[in-house]
């Protein structure tokens, strides 16, 4: 019996430190613009395999995931996959560079366009990436200002699983406890 209790609980802690994935907001509250330095706001961040970026955009813009060469050159017809809904979010499945541009290829030019560089992360690889919540709906940054008190999430990243996912396993694991105290 204590056994299959300590077998329960391992799991249950392995789940745990296995699905810390994060999404990202592209711009934070600039959100994907021209007006945004999408360089020095990759500049610090590390993404893993399973994070999630979110680009949130007016409808001046689109996205177009690229190959390497078409970023060089903000070749725009040559497009991996093309969003233009407002509010696109990529999963990052496997490790290695990603690229993105905007659609307008004088907006690429001018700089709106990003490369990604994901890190194979083990832990984050056997979890998979965290889906889009059904019905939720971000605010749209303006094309025309950096308004910094327009309420987007920032891209330090949200944590599906961690600490939160270890308290309820902690707690599941105490009512088993409670459960098979009594049987």
């Amino acid at each position: 019996m204590a056994k299959l209790i300590l077998l329960y609980f391992l799991a249950i802690f392995c789940f745990a430190l296995t699905s810390d994935a994060a999404t990202y907001v592209i711009g934070d509250t600039s959100g994907w613009d021209i007006s945004t330095d999408l360089d020095s706001w990759a500049s610090d961040k590390s993404f893993k395999v399973g994070d999630v970026l979110s680009f949130q955009y007016s409808s001046y813009h689109s996205v177009c995931e690229v190959r390497k060469g078409s970023f060089e050159r903000c070749n725009t017809t040559d497009t991996l996959k093309t969003f233009s809904n407002g509010n696109t979010t990529v999963s990052l499945s496997k490790a290695g560079a990603r690229y993105f541009v905007c659609g307008n290829q004088l907006h690429c030019l001018g700089g709106m366009k990003l490369q990604v560089n994901v890190e194979d992360d083990q832990a984050s690889t056997t979890a998979g990436a965290p889906e889009a919540q059904p019905g939720a709906t971000f605010r749209q940054p303006s094309s025309k200002s950096n308004n910094p008190s327009t309420v987007i999430p920032t891209s330090s990243g949200f944590v599906v699983g961690g600490i939160g996912s270890l308290v309820i396993a902690l707690l599941h694991l105490m009512a088993t406890m409670l459960i098979l105290a009594q049987i």
